[in-house]
């Protein structure tokens, strides 16, 4: 496999898992951390970081807007849910990066 080809296969990759959590929006944000140590944020820093590495001009707004699909605050808006005390204590008590 070449650089290029890895390159064009991790992009897929990652276009797949954003379209999935777009569709998934039952699934809260909370709800990921707690479970896998990231969330949909998470992939917008990440994403920005990367930009940022790259010398591009990308705010956290665009970042987020191209994980959500969406600007975030419609996003809040339309799908996320008041954090649980369950859920809230787990959050606390877990390891986040």
């Amino acid at each position: 496999m070449t650089e290029q080809q890895r390159l064009e296969l991790e992009a897929a990759a990652f276009r797949r898992l954003v379209q999935h959590l777009r569709e998934r929006t039952d699934v809260q944000n909370i709800d990921l951390m707690n479970l896998a140590g990231f969330c949909r944020n998470c992939l917008s820093k990440w994403y920005k970081a990367a930009a940022d590495e790259q010398g591009l001009a990308l705010d956290m707004e665009q970042a987020r807007e191209i994980v959500y699909g969406m600007p975030y605050a419609e996003w809040k808006a339309r799908h996320q849910a008041e954090a649980t005390p369950e859920q809230q204590a787990a959050f606390e008590q877990g390891k986040h990066p």
